[in-house]
């Protein structure tokens, strides 16, 4: 009679494991097929999808924050100051972000989009240096080395300074850093940035219509509705994200990341863009600097758990 909860154990953590496994697969998917979404709005300028993504992100984050419960949490960190004010800064770091993403899209630059998430992860390790104070390990110290040696090759090979994937790659740094010390989940938190920059998603939006370029209402039903999915597009990778991070290791989900920038890698390539020599070294020395701090980490966690399981 007792070795039935004993022998459930295993499955049931298993079954969890599998489920998160599916839901990060299918968020970084999501995010690596992105592109497809945003040719899809070239009817549209890169401001005022971005606007839309915030205002139609408001109403379907209230409905999936009524979906998990979460509207306590939500109210909790809405009447702090402190992380009403963190997430204003988040909020601004995740805008830019969203901007310069669709914007380079727009303007046949994927690829490098894709690089600016390539590299994200090195950014981050740097940041880590600059304001945690962390220190390098020697491999840590030479994927960098071997990142910006490819970034070099190609600013000078292709005569052409892939500014976009670097404030993709400092934007979302910051934003990460900002919401690493901010107590407030994923969901509660993304919907609190979105209600910040509701008013002057609207007013832009507005603006835009008393201009007589706003493209909402202009191009067909069947336009509007993709206009009106920029909330589901935008929350729903998330949710499936929050989903994978409460079930998968800092390191299994730090694997699955890659999935979003090669799904752009290879639609920068099914889209015709310019891909040289430059950008196979550049592209070849960031993956290089990958794997090695992928199997930093590896190993960082291998030490790790040694003493725990002593």
């Amino acid at each position: 009679m007792t070795s039935a909860p004993a022998s459930s154990a295993p499955a049931a953590a298993s079954s969890q494991i599998r489920f998160g496994l599916i839901c990060g697969v299918s968020a970084y998917t999501l995010w690596g097929l992105f592109p497809l979404y945003i040719k899809l709005l070239s009817f549209a300028g890169p401001a005022e999808i971005v606007a839309h993504r915030i205002v139609w992100s408001v109403p379907f984050g209230a409905f999936i924050l009524s979906m998990r419960g979460q509207w306590r949490e939500t109210f909790a960190a809405a009447r702090s100051p402190r992380i009403i004010a963190l997430l204003g800064v988040a909020a601004f770091f995740i805008a830019l972000n969203w901007l310069i993403y669709v914007w380079a899209v727009a303007n046949d630059r994927v690829l490098q989009a894709s690089l600016g998430y390539y590299i994200n992860p090195l950014v981050f390790i740097a940041a880590g240096v600059f304001f945690l104070k962390e220190k390098l390990s020697r491999l840590q110290i030479a994927a960098v080395i071997l990142a910006a040696a490819g970034v070099s090759v190609l600013t000078f090979g292709a005569g052409v300074f892939p500014w976009p994937s670097f404030v993709l790659a400092f934007s979302f740094t910051m934003y990460g850093l900002v919401r690493k010390t901010t107590a407030v989940g994923a969901m509660p938190g993304l919907f609190i940035e979105t209600v910040i920059l509701s008013p002057a998603a609207l007013i832009f939006l507005m603006w835009l219509q008393s201009q007589g370029t706003l493209a909402l209402g202009r191009n067909g039903f069947g336009h509007d509705i993709l206009l009106f999915l920029a909330g589901p597009v935008t929350v729903g990778p998330l949710v499936l994200f929050a989903l994978a991070a409460r079930r998968l290791t800092l390191t299994t989900l730090g694997f699955l990341q890659y999935i979003g920038p090669t799904g752009q890698f290879f639609l920068g390539l099914y889209y015709g863009e310019k891909f040289t020599l430059a950008h196979a070294v550049c592209f070849g020395s960031i993956w290089a600097a990958l794997a090695l701090i992928s199997f930093d980490a590896v190993r960082r966690n291998r030490k790790a758990a040694k003493p725990v399981a002593a």
